[in-house]
C-alpha cells in the first residue's frame, strides 16, 4: 500500500511539473497594421495605389461628364428631332452609361488585382521578421494586436520595436 502511494504521488507530481512546463509557453502580440504601415514599401505601394485610382476616376469622370452633356444637348433638342431619333439617342445614353457602368467595375477589379500584387509580398515580408524575432526571443505565440483582432488585453511582450528594428527601420 505504501509503494502504491508513492507511485501515485510520483505520477500527479510528474503530471504537475508536465503541465507547468507545458504552461511556461511565451506569448508576445504586435500590431501588425502599425507595423506595415510604418514600412517604407507600404507607403510606395498606398501612392502607387491612389495614383492609379486617381487616373481611373478621372477617365471615368471625364465619361461621366461628357454623357451629362449629351444628356443635356439631346434634351434641348427633343422637341426638334423625330420620336424615332429621340429614342436612337436615349439608346445611345443608355449605352454609354452602360459602358461607364463597366469601366467603373473593371476599375476596381484591376485596382484590387494591384492592391493584392503590391501587398502581398510586404505581408509576407513582415510575417517573416515577426517570426524570426519570436524565434530569438523563443516566443511560441504571436497574437495580432491591431484594432478589431480579438485580443483584448495586450501587457505582454511586444514585438512591434523588435521586428521594426530587424527590418531596419
Amino acid at each position: 500500500m505504501k509503494h502504491l502511494k508513492k507511485i501515485v504521488g510520483a505520477v500527479v507530481l510528474f503530471v504537475a511539473t508536465t503541465s507547468f512546463v507545458q504552461a511556461q509557453n511565451k506569448v508576445a502580440h504586435i500590431d501588425v497594421t502599425e507595423l506595415m504601415s510604418a514600412m517604407p514599401e507600404m507607403k510606395a505601394a498606398e501612392a502607387e495605389l491612389k495614383k492609379l485610382q486617381e487616373t481611373y476616376g478621372a477617365d471615368i469622370q471625364s465619361s461621366v461628364t461628357e454623357m451629362q452633356n449629351k444628356y443635356k444637348q439631346y434634351q434641348n433638342e427633343a422637341a426638334t428631332k423625330s420620336d424615332e431619333e429621340n429614342q436612337k439617342r436615349m439608346a445611345e445614353l443608355e449605352g454609354f452609361d452602360r459602358t461607364i457602368k463597366e469601366a467603373q467595375q473593371k476599375a476596381g477589379q484591376e485596382l484590387q488585382t494591384r492592391q493584392v500584387a503590391l501587398l502581398g509580398p510586404i505581408s509576407d515580408k513582415a510575417k517573416a521578421a515577426i517570426e524570426k524575432v519570436a524565434a530569438a526571443q523563443g516566443i511560441n505565440y504571436v497574437l495580432d494586436s491591431s484594432q478589431g483582432s480579438g485580443v483584448i488585453v495586450a501587457k505582454g511582450t511586444d514585438l512591434l520595436a523588435s521586428v521594426k528594428k530587424e527590418l531596419g527601420f
